[in-house]
């Protein structure tokens, strides 16, 4: 099996492209490295002996795709590549419409001038909305997106449903992401945002390694039992064997399946920042500042549906998520290598 990763060299992209190399699958990989870095990808090369072929490239090109689908034999794609920060959603809606919409119908409508019918789709849990009730399950309606990120998703997902219906060949697969944190063992490759991270773990990082001051948390007085949200933090490498084992399912099956990859456990963000001091042995000052747009109390998974479906569960705990992650910054400081 071929997988054109989009965003391959991305956050969660490069850490799926080193799964699917070392259980025997080749890949392809494309990204314009607009929020990642072409170091990653020879990082992957070094952790799994394997080369594979890259294309800076941004996907909402139809004319870079196409060239892609011409070289290369692909079986499946798994589409990581868009913008995701939740508030700077809010913040600039527009672009993230234009970008997220014009990247997945660009890739389809080449997929299907290709012949391509696998589809492995990047979403999120904010499609559930704050209406529904937790533990998020799949068959819940789509809710009301608490920001113009998660909108573009439910969007992507209706899109997605839509296809299959009118192509009963077709294959698509919505995973579900609640929050991604950790890095891969060796330390070499892991989560290196550009400039001011958007997300909690990398932050607490930068600011354990020195980059940063202090953290931010943003607010302290919601109903949960700290006054801070809480989520569901999930290990990257096995949001990774979600995905590798989410295109075996897609090589198999047609239609459109949601399915959550969480832990079922949720953790707060004074947990985890006290988690993360224990794993690194550094303090994390922080403070405590107002709410963010869009940001929900708490939510997390109920992740029977991927045990059931593709034989997935959670392997890592907390703890091995910090400490992964402190690895990766201890030997990365300042990230990836810049020009």
């Amino acid at each position: 099996m071929t997988v054109l990763l989009t965003g391959g060299a991305g956050y969660i992209g490069s850490h799926t492209a080193v799964e699917l190399l070392l259980n025997g699958c080749d890949i392809v990989v494309a990204d314009d490295y607009s929020n990642s870095s072409p170091v990653a990808l020879q990082r992957v090369k070094a952790i799994t002996g394997r080369d594979f072929p890259v294309y800076a490239a941004d996907v909402t090109d139809p004319a870079a795709v196409r060239r892609i689908f011409a070289e290369q034999t692909i079986d499946c794609v798994i589409h990581f590549a868009g913008k995701k920060a939740v508030g700077e959603s809010v913040e600039v809606p527009l672009a993230y419409y234009r970008t997220n919409l014009d990247a997945v119908l660009t890739v389809l409508e080449c997929m299907r001038e290709s012949g391509v019918s696998r589809f492995i789709f990047s979403s999120s849990a904010t499609v559930y909305g704050s209406q529904n009730p937790i533990p998020y399950r799949e068959e819940m309606p789509r809710g009301q997106c608490s920001s113009p990120y998660g909108s573009t998703k439910a969007v992507i997902e209706q899109m997605l449903e839509d296809l299959c219906r009118a192509d009963s060949g077709f294959s698509a697969v919505l995973l579900r992401y609640f929050n991604p944190i950790g890095a891969h063992p060796s330390g070499l490759i892991g989560e290196d945002p550009l400039g001011i991270p958007n997300n909690l773990m990398p932050f607490i990082a930068q600011v354990a390694v020195g980059r940063r001051e202090r953290l931010t948390v943003f607010g302290g007085d919601y109903p949960t039992p700290d006054g801070t949200c809480r989520r569901d933090f999930i290990h990257v490498m096995d949001l990774a064997a979600g995905h590798r084992l989410a295109a075996q399912y897609a090589m198999e099956h047609t239609g459109a399946a949601a399915i959550n990859l969480g832990t079922g456990r949720p953790y707060s963000v004074r947990e985890v920042i006290a988690a993360f001091e224990q794993a690194s042995g550094r303090a994390v000052p922080f403070v405590v500042g107002p709410r963010r747009p869009g940001d929900l109390p708490e939510f997390w998974a109920d992740a029977g549906k991927a045990e059931r479906l593709l034989g997935w569960r959670a392997r890592y705990g907390l703890p091995e998520m910090c400490r992964d992650t402190w690895r990766w910054q201890q030997q990365n400081p300042q990230g990836y290598p810049r020009e």
